[in-house]
């Protein structure tokens, strides 16, 4: 055969085979680089993946989550406003930070709000803006520290810890299910933070309001691009925060929402010399497309349960509760045609304490079982009094 026939019927063959591979490398578990890694479900906490989950490993960078989220609380329970104007002290100026401090470029004389302050954590990475921000919110650096280990304790976070508020520290150290998890309790505790932070491209600082009066005529404004480059780039994606230091590679914690279903996937350990980034957004990538196409977050709609009878006690109905969230994680080839029904005790006898189990709700698509969730008792059923427990014994006679 002649070369150039040859030449083109290899061309013909590898085409034929492009979307054979697509579909292969969808439905297969992905490999990754990144030395550890988990995704999971951002409704149900559901791991769906993972690679060396509890390997311990700096966070770098991911660790001003934790300062955001101590910052949040703040405000969330009325003790800060965004709104509020803060004057950066010396020890939070850029020019006093460690080297190759990722920066927002704090300086003598400015003054910024809490909202500015969390976008120079969220977009700039700022190292100084955590100082800041630490600062703000204790007498000092360490005393904050002390307070987002306390929070990462409160948290069930055991084998998570904090050495300083931005992650410059070899001494932090966390596990990608744990900061997985870390994530999406830090979602469900600031669910707008999405939006009005780690989603956002980019943001100019400092600018003339922030300088003094002599400055604002060039403020030398920075105009400065989100850390996370797969914003725009994933379908999808609007946050989370990205993270490098010699100790720890690349790393990243990312979310994406597609369809009503939320992934968070974390990967830590990327290498750290050239091409380190390049290679921890590729593993967080397809770990991302995997998991959208593989599975799934039913939401089953069903109207709460109707109160249920009950014999020998002071009430003859007690209110009943799902013993757990109706929606949960599945394969995405599942979840067709879903139907379910309640399976329950035939009789009920007081006294029942709160939250007995009385039955179960079954969750059944066209292959089968999917989810069985408790019901149970919403409040205390007493023990009625004798000539109620006697005129039930009749009643049930005659019912059996």
């Amino acid at each position: 055969m002649p070369r150039r026939q040859v030449f083109f019927l290899g061309v013909l063959l590898f085409c034929l085979t492009l979307p054979i591979a697509a579909q292969v490398q969808n439905t297969e578990v992905p490999e990754i680089v990144s030395v550890a890694a988990v995704v999971l479900d951002a409704a149900t906490g559901t791991i769906i993946y993972s690679k060396n989950p509890d390997m311990e490993i700096p966070p770098a960078s991911l660790t001003k989550l934790m300062t955001m989220h101590l910052a949040f609380r703040e405000v969330r329970e009325g003790r800060a406003s965004m709104d509020e104007i803060i004057e950066p002290t010396s020890e939070s100026w850029a020019r006093n930070q460690l080297p190759l401090s990722s920066l927002m470029h704090l300086a003598p004389g400015q003054r910024l709000s809490l909202r500015e302050l969390f976008l120079g954590l969220a977009i700039f990475s700022g190292n100084d803006a955590s100082a800041a921000m630490a600062l703000h919110f204790a007498p000092t650096v360490d005393i904050f520290v002390e307070m987002m280990n306390l929070e990462a304790r409160a948290m069930g976070l055991s084998r998570t810890h904090f050495a300083d508020p931005s992650g410059y520290s070899e001494l932090n150290m966390t596990t990608a299910r744990e900061f997985a998890e870390f994530s999406r309790l830090y979602l469900e505790a600031n669910p707008n933070s999405l939006m009005e932070f780690h989603a956002v491209r980019e943001f100019a600082y400092p600018r003339p309001e922030n300088v003094a009066g002599p400055y604002q005529e060039e403020p030398n404004t920075r105009i400065q691009r989100n850390r996370n480059t797969l914003l725009g780039r994933v379908e999808g994606v609007d946050g989370l925060k990205t993270g490098s230091i010699p100790a720890a590679g690349f790393n990243i914690a990312v979310t994406a929402e597609r369809d009503r279903t939320r992934f968070i996937a974390v990967t830590l350990g990327a290498h750290h010399g050239w091409g380190g980034d390049r290679i921890r957004d590729d593993d967080v990538t397809r770990l991302i497309e995997w998991s959208f196409d593989n599975y799934i977050t039913l939401r089953p709609e069903l109207e709460n349960p109707e109160p249920v009878r009950v014999w020998k006690g002071k009430i003859n109905y007690v209110n009943i509760v799902w013993g757990a969230p109706l929606y949960f994680t599945a394969l995405k080839e599942r979840g067709d045609d879903l139907n379910w029904h309640i399976e329950k005790e035939d009789h009920l006898i007081a006294p029942l304490p709160a939250l007995s189990q009385v039955g179960s709700l079954i969750i059944n698509d066209r292959y089968g079982e999917l989810r069985r969730i408790p019901i149970l008792t919403a409040q205390e059923v007493e023990r009625g009094g004798f000539f109620k427990r006697l005129f039930d014994t009749i009643s049930l006679f005659f019912l059996r």
